[in-house]
C-alpha cells in the first residue's frame, strides 16, 4: 500500500476484490480510516442522508468534482492513494478559491468488480489523511458497481462569512493579477509518467480470479529530486486552503479562482466573468524550475522562450490560485502573503480592453499575443 510519504506500493499477491465484499462491508471498511465524526454531525454514515447543525452566522459553499479513469487519471501511473487525495484535493481547491473554510464532504464511489480490496483502501486512506490535515469530516456518500471505469465523486461543503465569499466576477480595470506557487510541474510531472509508462505498459496480474492493473511506483520513474518533484506535484496536490480564508478574511482579493485547467484558461475566466480584460507579463511567470528544465529538454534544439510559456500556461493540475488585487490594497495582500505558507507572484494587470493577451519582450521589442487556450474538457 502507498504510504502517506508516497512511497512505493508493497507487492501484492492474490487477494479479494470489491466483488468479494458486500457493500456493508466496503462501508465498514471506509469508516475504520476515519475519525469519529463530531457533535455537529447529528446523523452521519450509515442513514438514509447526513444530518447535520449549520454553523451560526455564516454561509454555506458547496462543490462537486468527479474524478473518472481514463479521463481525469490512469490507474497505470497513479497509486491507489493518490486517486483519493486528488479526489479530494480538487475540491478543497474549489473553497479556497471561494474564501471557505473546509467542513465535510460527502463521497460516491463507482468501484469496478475487480478493484482489490487493498486498492479500495489505499484510496480511501489516501483521501482521509487529506481530509484530517483540512479538518474536513466525511458525513456520508454512495458505493456503486461501474461495469467499466474506476469513478471517484466527491462533495465538500465549507462556510464563509457573508461578504467574505471571492468570486470570479470582481476584477476592474487596474487591478493587478497575482499567482501562488509556481505553474508547470504538474503538467511536467503527467507528461514524465506517460512517457515512464510508454515504456513499461501497465503490469496485469492475477488477482482472486480477476485480472487487474496495477500502478509501477512512482519512485522507479523518480530518476532525479526534479523528477520526482514533478511527479508529486501531480499526484499530490496541495490545494492553498490557507492563502484562501486569508484572502477572504481580510477582503484583499476582488476575484478569485483556481488553476485546474492552467493559468491561460483561469486568466480567461476572471476576465470573461468580471468584463475585463488582462495583459500577462510572461517574463514574470513563476514557471518551476524543474518543469522548465523539463520542457526544454523534451522539446530539444527546436523549443524557446515562448514554447516554454505556451506548455507552462497551458498545463492544467497546477491548483494553484490566480487572484486580483486593487493597488490600493497591496498592503492586506501582504499581510496575507507572510502567514499564507505560499509564494505569491503579480504577474500582470487587467484592463479595460477585452483583449487577454501574453507580453513578452524579444531584442528590446515588445511583442503581444494572444494568450494560449487552456485546457478544454470537451475537445
Amino acid at each position: 500500500m502507498q504510504n502517506e510519504a508516497g512511497g512505493c506500493p508493497e507487492p501484492l499477491g492474490p487477494g479479494p476484490t470489491v466483488a468479494d465484499l458486500t457493500e456493508a462491508e466496503l462501508i465498514a471498511r471506509i469508516r475504520q480510516r476515519l475519525p469519529p465524526p463530531p457533535d455537529w454531525i447529528v446523523v452521519g454514515i450509515g442513514d438514509d442522508a447526513a444530518v447535520v447543525e449549520p454553523e451560526r452566522n455564516r454561509l454555506e459553499v458547496l462543490s462537486v468534482d468527479a474524478l473518472v479513469e481514463g479521463i481525469h487519471f490512469d490507474r497505470a501511473f497513479t497509486p491507489p492513494d493518490a486517486i483519493g487525495h486528488r479526489a479530494l484535493a480538487v475540491n478543497l481547491s474549489d473553497l479556497a478559491a471561494m474564501g471557505a473554510a473546509p467542513r465535510l464532504a460527502l463521497l460516491s464511489f463507482a468501484l469496478p468488480p475487480a478493484l482489490a480490496c487493498q486498492d479500495f483502501d489505499a484510496l480511501v486512506l489516501g483521501l482521509a489523511v487529506l481530509a484530517g490535515r483540512h479538518g474536513v469530516h466525511v458525513a456520508g456518500g454512495n458505493l456503486t458497481r461501474s461495469p467499466g471505469p474506476l469513478m471517484v465523486d466527491v462533495t465538500v461543503l465549507g462556510t464563509v462569512k457573508r461578504r467574505q465569499a471571492l468570486t470570479r466576477g470582481g476584477a476592474r480595470p487596474g487591478d493587478e493579477l497575482y499567482v501562488t506557487g509556481s505553474i508547470g510541474a504538474a503538467a511536467a510531472g503527467l507528461q514524465m509518467l506517460r512517457d515512464a509508462t510508454s515504456f513499461t505498459a501497465g503490469i496485469t496480474e492475477t488477482n482472486g480470479g480477476h485480472r487487474s492493473k496495477r500502478s509501477p511506483c512512482p519512485s522507479l520513474i523518480a530518476v532525479s529530486p526534479a523528477v520526482e518533484y514533478c511527479v508529486r506535484r501531480y499526484l499530490y496536490p496541495e490545494p492553498r486552503v490557507r492563502l484562501g480564508l486569508l484572502l477572504a478574511r481580510n477582503r484583499a482579493a476582488s476575484a478569485c479562482m483556481d488553476l485546474s485547467d492552467g493559468l491561460a484558461d483561469g486568466v480567461r475566466q476572471i476576465a470573461e466573468a468580471s468584463g475585463v480584460g488582462a495583459v500577462i507579463d510572461a517574463d514574470a511567470l513563476p514557471i518551476d524550475t524543474a518543469a522548465r528544465s523539463w520542457f526544454n529538454a523534451q522539446g530539444g534544439d527546436t523549443v524557446d522562450a515562448v514554447d516554454i510559456v505556451s506548455r507552462a500556461v497551458r498545463g492544467g493540475d497546477d491548483y494553484e490560485l490566480l487572484f486580483a488585487v486593487r493597488p490600493r490594497l497591496r498592503s492586506r495582500l501582504a499581510a496575507a502573503g507572510r502567514h499564507g505558507e505560499v509564494p505569491l507572484t503579480r504577474i500582470g494587470v487587467c484592463t479595460e480592453s477585452r483583449a487577454v493577451v501574453l507580453r513578452r519582450t524579444a531584442g528590446g521589442a515588445v511583442i503581444e499575443d494572444p494568450l494560449p487556450p487552456g485546457y478544454s474538457h470537451f475537445r
